[in-house]
């Protein structure tokens, strides 16, 4: 693998790897399982990313959102710790659950990439996907993340990575991690980081949920409720003050930096 720039703990990878039976290919089982018949009118969203993606269910979380405010949407995510987007070609398994059926979204992901030689790899191996993403008839997206703490000061060039990559495939842009900074304007205690200073705690999965599925309906991600009962069981349970907080955030960085 080829990633470069996330640090997680070989107990982190662990314990975060066995999310990823419960996420990968729309709650079916392990990769190659057959998934449930999606709704016939609902969003479809395929997710492929790395542990930034499926650390505490965040396509289920973007799920939720999409229930509570009255939508259908159908989710897989294809997801492995620490994989960048030509790990994901090289394994095969994105590109088999892109096959299967027909998506109106993609939602890609690898690490910050906020070196340039990381910048340069993510945009290569997302252009090497967008002609088989088109000729599925789905929309490439790309989910912005964030720096660790150790490495705030790069948000701008994490933001620059994930924002060239969307225009060079004329995808859509999805800000989560502007969301995160605009959290952090209105409140600079609110707790998005995990304990190891990169992943995200509940409430940082919470505000990048909310700027995708801003992004991906091009509704304002408010008046949402601040307890999530997800479709694996889980249920995220945010003081209403914070979750209020946090949709306001996403809100505001969708409006400034997203691009549908």
């Amino acid at each position: 693998m080829t990633i470069r720039g996330n640090r997680v703990s070989a107990a982190g990878i662990a314990a975060r790897f066995a999310i990823i039976f419960s996420l990968l290919f729309g709650c079916t089982g392990k990769s190659g399982a057959e998934p449930k018949a999606p709704p016939g009118k609902g969003m479809r969203v395929l997710f492929i990313g790395n542990s930034l993606t499926y650390a505490n269910d965040l396509p289920l979380m973007v799920q939720a959102l999409a229930k509570a405010g009255g939508k259908d949407m159908y989710v897989e995510s294809v997801s492995y710790p620490n994989y960048n987007f030509e790990d994901h070609w090289n394994n095969g398994e994105a590109l088999k659950a892109l096959a299967r059926m027909k998506w109106d979204f993609v939602v890609m992901q690898q690490g910050p990439s906020s070196l340039i030689e990381n910048r340069e790899d993510m945009r290569k191996w997302a252009k090497r996907f967008a002609p088989k993403i088109r000729k599925n008839g789905a929309r490439q997206a790309l989910y912005m993340v964030w720096p660790s703490l150790d490495r705030v000061a790069y948000f701008d060039d994490v933001r620059e990575a994930y924002s060239l990559t969307a225009a060079d495939v004329r995808g859509a842009f999805l800000p989560a991690g502007e969301a995160w900074r605009a959290a952090w304007r209105k409140d600079p205690k609110a707790p998005l980081y995990d304990s190891d200073d990169f992943h995200p705690s509940n409430a940082g999965t919470y505000t990048a949920a909310l700027s995708i599925y801003g992004m991906l309906y091009k509704v304002a991600p408010q008046n949402l409720p601040p307890r999530l009962a997800l479709a694996n069981g889980d249920v995220v349970d945010l003081p209403p003050a914070l979750a209020k907080l946090l949709q306001d955030a996403a809100t505001e960085a969708n409006k400034t930096y997203g691009r549908p």
